[in-house]
């Protein structure tokens, strides 16, 4: 079969399409003709050398698919040959073909092509993770969400406008902080001004966040403990800024009971995912299918221009998710 190949490690040049071994079904999977595959920046990493896949995963690049199963593994049953399906993959989305376990199938409505399907997993289903089964999001609660306008951003600030909560975001723009509030964002701070700190005090009559979703890592830690209300939590997804903390003043962790929550998708149990996918399906299909939920689609590649996808990433010109889609 036919997928996006590396020549080595580096820039988006050591990207093309190539051949790699044809994958099939075992019991309990299904083999998904690709149809889209969305990018992530574990992606760039990996294309770099900096992020290895989890042990026994494809090397192919691609955490998030969509497209149509065309064959069952044994004792497979609820899905059917030529249904349209999405799902979050341990890598292999960057390709004409994957196997997925039969449990991590999200079934398409017929309101959602397979683009936007290709948008879901990924971003929707860590945001899902985070904000809820880690976060503790429930209705009134309030919710900082830095890089407001990535993929998962934007998935968070659906999920917790869908919970009844509040959410203010951070972001690298003003256009980039409008559009967060079509979503239903409160209001956004531009990063570049400076600390978000000011802010988050001012959104919140002085109480704090409940939780924090945080990419950036250390050059925002102190602020995220500052912007915390009591018992307040602060995930970490990533540490694009950063990962070695100056100094830690246990005593406002104390006296404020703030939990601090390292996490990662990629790396959690096959059925820990199917369970992760199982209870955001949950939450969400009603929302998907009548529109409510949605993945911000940023841009669309053919998958032969998977060189200028990378970079646009890298850039950080997109608004939400960029996609490619697998053409041959």
């Amino acid at each position: 079969m036919k997928a996006v190949v590396m020549n080595g490690y580096g820039g988006v040049d050591v990207l093309g399409i190539g051949e790699v071994d044809d994958v099939s079904p075992g019991s309990g999977e299904v083999l998904v003709r690709i149809r889209a595959a969305a990018l992530n920046r574990a992606d760039l990493l990996q294309r770099r050398g900096m992020y290895q896949p989890p042990k026994g995963a494809s090397e192919v690049l691609g955490l998030e698919m969509a497209g149509e199963i065309v064959e069952l593994g044994e004792g497979v049953t609820g899905l059917s040959v030529g249904q349209r399906i999405a799902a979050l993959l341990p890598g292999g989305g960057y390709a004409t073909h994957a196997v997925i376990p039969a449990g991590m199938a999200m079934p398409l409505p017929d309101s959602v092509d397979v683009i936007e399907g290709a948008a879901i997993p990924e971003a929707f289903l860590t945001a899902y993770l985070n904000l809820f089964l880690l976060g503790g999001m429930a209705h009134g609660k309030t919710v900082l969400i830095h890089a407001g306008a990535s993929g998962v951003g934007t998935s968070a600030i659906q999920l917790v406008r869908e919970a009844g909560g509040v959410s203010i975001v951070t972001a690298g723009s003003r256009d980039k902080i409008e559009r967060c509030i079509k979503l239903g964002a409160m209001s956004g701070w531009n990063y570049h001004d400076g600390s978000f700190a000011p802010f988050v005090a001012e959104n919140t009559s002085n109480q704090g966040v409940d939780i924090i979703l945080d990419f950036i890592g250390e050059p925002y830690f102190e602020d995220n403990l500052v912007s915390l209300a009591v018992d307040g939590r602060l995930i970490i997804i990533g540490t694009m800024g950063g990962v070695n903390v100056n100094s830690l003043n246990l005593g406002t962790m104390l006296g404020r009971r703030l939990q601090i929550i390292g996490t990662a998708l990629r790396s959690q149990t096959v059925e820990r995912k199917i369970e992760i996918t199982r209870r955001f399906w949950e939450f969400a299909e009603e929302g998907v299918r009548e529109g409510r939920i949605r993945p911000v689609i940023d841009s669309v590649y053919d998958w032969r221009e998977v060189a200028d996808a990378h970079r646009h990433m890298e850039e950080n010109r997109n608004v939400g998710k960029i996609v490619l889609q697998i053409t041959d």
